[in-house]
């Protein structure tokens, strides 16, 4: 539920028609979304590794300190708190609060103020412990995949349009632009398929995780796979590729071709549950990292202290929220999302690149019996990094002002680090002296 959950939000229902103007051919529409898929598998898998490896709370905070450098970690840990989660929990609360008010009939409304409370409600829930988050996450990830799954059943059955399958446009590009094209497709399909990390995160917190953490992650992983590229076989069989291409709300408009005017409050109705949660896993797993930072005396002391009867992070969840909360206030969707991408997609693959260092400091006949290897190493993770060097030079040539300012807020991270470095080096020799 946290694999899918983390994965699914809002992307499904919005990003096909992006690709669908990208590529010329509903073949390579179809091709783009499997091969984001086996992307987004290859990147679980290494994660898997990395989990069973180290089956601790903070995730990608834990495998880059132990092995880049323990600066490389606090600079994850530091971007998830001030661009990544932060920015996406902004970004998806603003998402959830236009649809919702959308589905009441009030789109007029102001958004920000039902983001906020949204960000608020699912905090309180999240301080109150593991299980009432959970809970709630199990049936929101239930009702999503639900949605989905009643939009492919009835994509089945509805009448196709000609030719579907085999449409395209006229094109004179060549096989060199064809592969740009394709490439450029991929960014928005790969927005649409990160969040198997998440899992990661509360590996501390999963009973036999090293069985059942790399399990969560392959399984929902090829799960939301499957959903995604049927969810876009529905779309190309409703609405044909040109259809597909020149519509912005492609779940609304092939929702309404299958349902009638119905279709608009179904898919509205979905996305709202997509996002919201989304907000709740966001809100759920992240802060295990700051967590893990302050208990290794690098970060805010208080962040590392558990609520004596629940057994949150409250401290970290408040921190969290009330950053996210500000962001919601100052910030734009589009350049919240561009702040999260340039900065999720560089930690993306530098954690990746620690299967490889890990296989030298670590040999596999060295580890438990049945420990997770990453098929197709060392070419899967090879590739998936470079695929992440790729997404991040895409976004600072499209919007290079919000790559320079999340670069200079990354940077901000460097003395902050050094600074609880020195001072944890302050209190160490001090206990020495003691004894």
């Amino acid at each position: 539920m946290v694999v899918i959950g983390g994965i699914i939000g809002s992307g499904i229902f919005i990003n096909p028609y992006i690709v669908a103007q990208r590529l010329d051919s509903s073949v390579l529409v179809l091709a783009a979304w499997a091969a984001g898929g086996a992307i987004a598998l290859a990147g679980a898998f290494a994660y898997a590794e990395l989990g069973a490896l180290f089956p601790r709370a903070g995730g990608q905070y834990v495998y880059l300190r132990e092995g880049l450098h323990p600066l490389a970690g606090f600079l994850y840990g530091w971007a998830l708190l001030a661009l990544i989660e932060s920015g996406a929990i902004a970004a998806v609360a603003i998402t959830f609060a236009t649809y919702a008010l959308r589905l009441v009939g009030r789109p007029d409304a102001a958004t920000v103020p039902l983001a906020m409370a949204s960000i608020v409600v699912l905090s309180v829930i999240n301080y109150f412990g593991v299980k009432p988050g959970s809970r709630l996450l199990n049936v929101l990830v239930v009702l999503k995949v639900a949605a989905l799954g009643v939009l492919i059943a009835a994509g089945a059955f509805a009448p196709a349009f000609d030719g579907w399958l085999s449409a395209s446009r006229v094109s004179s590009a060549g096989s060199w632009t064809v592969g740009v094209a394709f490439g450029a497709a991929l960014v928005p399909i790969l927005f649409a398929y990160g969040g198997w990390q998440n899992a990661n995160y509360v590996a501390e917190e999963i009973e036999n995780p090293r069985r059942n953490l790399p399990l969560s992650l392959v399984a929902g992983t090829v799960t939301v796979v499957a959903v995604y590229v049927l969810v876009n076989i529905v779309y190309l069989r409703a609405l044909g590729l040109q259809g597909l291409a020149s519509t912005t709300t492609p779940a609304s408009t092939a929702a309404h071709i299958m349902f009638g005017t119905a279709g608009d409050t179904f898919v509205t109705a979905a996305i709202a549950i997509s996002t919201f949660g989304f907000l709740n896993l966001a809100i759920l797993a992240p802060t295990r990292v700051y967590y893990a930072m302050a208990a290794d005396h690098v970060f805010m002391p208080a962040l590392a202290r558990l609520h004596p009867r629940y057994r949150t992070p409250g401290v970290a969840i408040l921190l969290q929220s009330t950053w996210s909360c500000v962001l919601a206030l100052t910030g734009r969707y589009e350049q919240l999302l561009n702040y999260v991408v340039f900065a999720d997609w560089i930690f993306f693959g530098l954690t990746v690149a620690t299967v490889l260092v890990f296989r030298r400091r670590l040999p596999i006949s060295t580890r438990p019996p049945g420990s997770f290897l990453t098929p197709g190493y060392p070419i899967v993770p090879v590739a998936f990094s470079l695929v992440a060097v790729a997404v991040v030079l895409s976004v600072i040539w499209a919007d290079p002002q919000s790559a320079l300012r999340g670069f200079l807020l990354l940077a901000l991270g460097i003395p902050i680090y050094y600074w609880y470095a020195g001072r944890k080096v302050e209190a160490v020799a001090e206990n020495s002296g003691r004894s």
